[in-house]
């Protein structure tokens, strides 16, 4: 009998039992910190080793509920948007309108490729811009169906909105959450640099793209060679057929009310430094007007949406769990003992070997640190003059910082926006890993290669 690989949460306990043995293995240390415009900065060279905190069984037991308590906010916006969007269900629209789209490219495949390519531009170009991370749980939700329409799996509509912004999110040319801050820490002009980094987001998302239409054309061929193609058939069978939802006038204009939201969430995150509070209230507008114009009954609409905000029990649980992950490691004090160590190191090796080890570090810490904004304040401070040190230009060490936090980000079980997202679309994370990989892989090499010529050809 084949092995079943374990589910998401048990790969959580199981690193979470290998961070608490770590805490034993790892001296504890820290740094000191300084408040500057309300956020915690890091001071170089004020490195401690402290009294030995290692994590028991307690500690193991209440990592959970504190990452519940942390990630408390991610936790709500997904019910109250999984919530929204079963109304949505509810009024048909969305299946209505895919249906309608399926049968304008019936028998284009070249038609559907580029709707692929378009969505997962736009996509790329939220993450590169204005960070998107946790607001693409929302478009997970319109993607997979969308790529199941056109023919296709729930990986490819995986990666037309998830991976897509992962990819420019490691490619970012004016994220605030990753270079906004690390350039603010170096002392940099913030998002100065950007016309390396805007190359730099042209090679990843050009090998994301291409390498979503090989797959693409692989199970056009063969459906089966689809990892979750068993998984997929089962949602198919339960979904409801073409002709039993006419795109009538009620679910064109709730089709045109979920455009315009989307809309107005690009547009307000961007410009208006829009967050998960207000995403929330405007997808539970969102809800209620749809409700209004399906004449849903008020009883419907409020079966609709406990229904949708089930629907996300298990990605609330998969993020809160990560979340408790950095608990364990925050509370043993192992991070920054890592930190001090490698950074002792690099300035050993030649400035070409020096910067890929960089890269390597800001990779290997983002396994404890998934997030942007926290990596980047905890390292910055000691990577930027560390840079100085070893003849590398901070603004190529920001890059490093970029690389490492966003490649791997896409594919790490300690990630809560990872997991979360695929609990959402229902792929099990083994088979996005086994998938992935290659493309990490790709993306990586790139990246190591996409460092040289700052510090060998030009200054950058």
């Amino acid at each position: 009998m084949k092995q079943k690989f374990p589910e998401a949460i048990t790969i959580i306990l199981i690193i979470m039992v290998v961070f608490m043995a770590l805490t034993w293995i790892i001296p504890a240390g820290e740094f000191q910190y300084e408040v500057v415009n309300g956020r915690n900065y890091l001071i170089p060279g004020s490195f401690r080793f402290t009294e030995i905190s290692p994590q028991g069984p307690a500690s193991f037991l209440m990592a959970p509920i504190k990452g519940f308590v942390q990630a408390g906010l991610i936790i709500g916006f997904c019910f109250l948007v999984g919530g929204s969007f079963g109304i949505l269900n509810k009024t048909g629209a969305i299946d209505a309108g895919l249906f309608e789209m399926l049968r304008r490219t019936s028998g284009k495949k070249s038609s559907r490729k580029m709707v692929i390519v378009l969505m997962m531009l736009i996509f790329s170009v939220c993450g590169a811009t204005f960070g998107m991370s946790e607001s693409v749980l929302v478009f997970i939700m319109i993607t997979i169906p969308m790529a199941r329409a056109m023919g296709y799996d729930s990986i490819t509509g995986l990666s037309v909105s998830f991976l897509a912004a992962g990819v420019g999110f490691a490619g970012a040319l004016t994220n605030p959450f990753t270079i906004g801050i690390a350039q603010g820490i170096a002392g940099l002009p913030i998002f100065s640099g950007w016309e390396y980094r805007l190359l730099v987001w042209l090679v990843f998302t050009t090998a994301a793209i291409v390498f979503v239409l090989v797959y693409i054309r692989k199970i056009e061929k063969d459906p089966s060679k689809s990892p979750v193609y068993e998984l997929d058939a089962q949602a198919e069978s339960s979904s409801v057929k073409q002709d039993e939802l006419p795109f009538n006038f009620s679910r064109k204009v709730v089709v045109i009310l979920l455009f315009l939201v989307l809309g107005l969430i690009i547009y307000g995150s961007n410009r208006w430094k829009w967050y998960i509070n207000e995403i929330s209230a405007v997808f539970l507008a969102l809800g209620i007007l749809s409700a209004a114009v399906a004449r849903l009954k008020t009883s419907e609409a409020v079966k609709a949406f406990v229904s949708g905000a089930k629907d996300m029990v298990m990605a609330a649980l998969v993020i809160g769990m990560a979340r408790g992950l950095l608990v364990i490691a925050e509370d043993g004090k192992i991070i920054g003992t890592m930190l001090h160590y490698i950074s002792q190191y690099a300035n050993q090796f030649h400035t070409v070997m020096a910067v890929e080890m960089m890269f390597v570090f800001q990779g290997f810490l983002n396994f404890f640190v998934p997030s942007g904004s926290g990596q980047a304040a905890l390292t910055m401070p000691i990577m930027a003059p560390l840079s100085d040190l070893v003849g590398i230009s901070r603004q190529t060490a920001v890059l490093c910082f970029q690389f490492g936090d966003g490649i791997f980000n896409m594919i790490i079980p300690t990630s809560g926006v990872t997991m979360g997202a695929l609990s959402i679309a229902g792929v099990p994370y083994n088979k996005w890993a086994k998938w992935l990989a290659p493309l990490i892989l790709i993306i990586t090499i790139l990246a190591m290669l996409l460092l040289i010529p700052p510090v060998l050809f030009f200054n950058y």
